[in-house]
């Protein structure tokens, strides 16, 4: 697998790009790999909200007003 591409703007404009080191392709993956969990956490409080509030019989709406 070829590595993502970094491209950096001197201030001159001089635009360099290049492959990824191995240093900042493993932090690349780490941060996608987090990216990729707290999504998966964010959609999962957001079905257990919807589904709470189906059983309650309640719109968001209502439920912002009760929490108010």
């Amino acid at each position: 697998m070829s590595k993502p591409i970094v491209r950096i703007v001197e201030l001159d404009g001089t635009v360099i790009d290049r492959e990824m080191t191995n240093t900042e392709f493993t932090q690349y993956q780490k941060d996608e790999a987090e990216n990729l969990a707290y999504k998966a956490e964010l959609q999962s409080k957001a079905t257990a909200k919807a589904a709470l509030l189906k059983r309650l019989g309640i719109t968001p709406d209502e439920a912002k007003l009760l929490l108010a």
